[in-house]
């Protein structure tokens, strides 16, 4: 087990909310009165929000790598189609420039770096999708799955304490994640 390192952020470059979300200004967040963060959760550079297509609700302790697209799902209708929320669990990892336009996303999941999860993907709790996975639309992952590959598949199984590890490792980063101090 390695030990976390400390991250270093610019302090003007991200504004702390009361319950201690973590948000880069170079963020894009758009219906920003959609989206709900439930507190001590990071959001990194130059990611993009689109809350105005429908409710996103991310849970606590989450981490949003740089570059990073959080969009609804579109589902196709009998006359037209609609978009529908999207609700991000607790303790949930996404890599850097991932591409989320899942239904839902459980708690204590781990998205790889550069990973596309398709319109009304399901994660369940405690799964992981490696980096460069593409998970074709509508698949569900269940718990304990390591997904792989494009098109994704199960490639194997997590440990029952998948959860204990996901929540340490969140609250680790959390932790370790500073703002720089400023030379006096």
């Amino acid at each position: 087990k390695m030990d976390q390192q400390d991250v270093y952020y610019d302090s003007a470059e991200y504004i702390e909310t009361a319950a201690g979300n973590k948000v880069s200004r170079n963020c894009v967040l758009c219906g920003s009165q959609n989206i709900v963060l439930n507190g001590k959760t990071i959001v990194q550079s130059e990611c993009i929000f689109r809350g105005d297509l429908a409710n996103i609700n991310i849970g606590r302790q989450c981490i949003i790598g740089k570059r990073s697209i959080i969009s609804p799902p579109f589902k196709k209708l009998m006359l037209g189609g609609a978009f529908y929320p999207l609700q991000i669990g607790d303790n949930v990892v996404i890599g850097d420039e991932s591409v989320i336009n899942a239904s839902s996303i459980g708690s204590y999941v781990y998205v790889g770096k550069n990973c596309v999860i398709s319109r009304s993907c399901i994660l369940k709790d405690c799964c992981q999708i490696e980096d460069n996975t593409v998970l074709p639309p509508e698949t569900i992952v269940p718990p304990f799955t390591i997904y792989s590959g494009n098109p994704g598949r199960c490639v194997g199984e997590l440990s029952a304490s998948t959860q204990d590890i996901v929540t340490e490792a969140t609250r680790s980063f959390y932790q370790h994640f500073k703002p720089t101090k400023i030379n006096q």
